[in-house]
């Protein structure tokens, strides 16, 4: 039976987390950053281990009134820095909960830059690795960021969007930009289906363009994160294909 990782952006404040967590396998857990505290980071933790998901935290530029989206001028050093000390947060609190970090995915801004600056991404591995070699570095499928990655020794995981839009490039289309989010729930279950059966997307232009689908992602602060996720559990389910954490 084919398979595929569902992640999800939790500890954002959204009050979506409860109804959310039994719908996935993998939790990107805001830690400190662009939202979330060391109280979230418990509560959801709490929540991933009580639903069996798999916990990693979700690192992001400290930039609360932009909620990390907002690309800042920022050295390889405070990027290496932030990460570190984002990840371990979490890291302290899991052990607290007897439970582990797994992966570990950049948020926002921070997630684009290393996709695109191998510099800003080699920072971003060698934190991940000075957390643990066993951590899984989720980035976007086909992306400097996972090249640094996997040269650093990590495992990685090529994410894909069920609720963004593409561009030729594989890149995602700039959320400033319209129509870079998808709003119709059957369209984002078209777009998870397609990604998963044949590793294609139709970008904007209406190219055709392969990526690598290791995991997921469905945004938890969208207005219609729950909906969107019942109705793509029930696709994959009808289509024949488990949800379950990744393993490379």
């Amino acid at each position: 039976m084919p398979c595929i990782d569902l992640n999800c952006d939790l500890g954002e404040g959204t009050g979506h987390d409860a109804d959310l967590m039994p719908l996935i396998s993998s939790a990107n857990i805001a830690c400190g950053g662009h939202a979330g505290d060391a109280a979230t980071m418990r509560a959801t933790v709490e929540l991933a281990v009580r639903h069996g998901v798999a916990i990693g935290a979700h690192p992001g530029l400290e930039d609360r009134a932009h909620f990390g989206r907002r690309e800042l001028p920022v050295s390889a050093d405070e990027v290496r820095q932030l990460v570190l000390a984002q990840t371990r947060a979490l890291q302290a609190i899991a052990r607290e909960c007897g439970a582990r970090v797994v992966h570990v995915k950049p948020h926002g801004a921070l997630y684009n830059l290393t996709a695109r600056d191998p510099v800003l991404a080699q920072a971003v591995a060698e934190a991940v690795r000075a957390c643990g070699d066993e951590l899984v570095l989720f980035g976007l499928a086909g992306s400097g960021a996972l090249v640094a990655g996997a040269a650093c020794g990590l495992r990685v995981a090529h994410e894909v969007f069920a609720d963004r839009t593409y561009q030729p490039d594989g890149a995602l289309t700039p959320r400033a930009h319209a129509g870079a989010l998808l709003e119709d729930a059957t369209l984002a279950v078209e777009q998870a289906l397609q990604l998963v059966r044949s590793g294609r997307v139709r970008a904007r232009n209406g190219a055709e363009v392969t990526l690598r689908a290791d995991t997921i992602c469905l945004h938890g602060d969208g207005a219609h994160a729950v909906e969107f996720a019942r109705r793509i559990c029930a696709e994959f389910q009808r289509a024949g294909i488990a949800i379950q954490a990744f393993t490379a």
